[in-house]
């Protein structure tokens, strides 16, 4: 089984709703069937639940985020993950600050969907009104179903 891991700070708002989305976007596709698919932060805490507003930014896509619960990034999680998806380059910095070796297998989210462009970031929502939720959620849809339509997924 393959795994596909996704990685924010907190893991209550960008890699969490990254994590639900692709899910939903997999659902039906029988290639990903044995694909498992995570979400960790790194400086989460364990054991929150999702922003609630990223919480009520998924309700319009039908996605339920509610039962999500946060999880701190681990060494063992990155070495087990097949592929890593960043929410920033910073966050992909500071994993292969720790270990250098998973170069081939981290990118950034916007980065596997699009190459080597200027803006890389999915912008951190926390704190922020539904609307900044909406449109944060709507990146990493976007990047996602490039990536999956783009079959960047299939060497994995």
């Amino acid at each position: 089984m393959k795994t596909i891991l996704f990685v924010c700070t907190g893991n209550t708002c960008r890699s969490s709703m990254a994590e639900a989305i692709f899910r939903n976007l997999i659902k039906d596709v029988k290639e990903y069937e044995n694909v498992r698919i995570l979400s960790a932060g790194t400086w989460a805490t364990k054991g929150q639940k999702a922003s609630g507003n990223a919480i009520e930014a998924l309700k319009d896509k039908n996605i339920d985020l509610s039962s999500h619960i946060s999880k701190p990034l681990t060494k063992e999680m990155v070495e087990a993950a097949d592929l890593i998806l960043t929410m920033t380059e910073n966050h992909k910095m500071q994993i292969l600050n720790v270990l250098p070796g998973s170069s081939e297998k981290v990118y950034t989210l916007k980065e596997l969907a699009h190459g080597k462009a200027n803006d890389i970031n999915i912008s951190d929502p926390y704190g922020q009104n539904i609307e900044v939720y909406k449109g944060c959620a709507e990146e990493i849809e976007a990047a996602l179903k490039k990536i999956i339509e783009g079959k960047f997924l299939n060497n994995i």
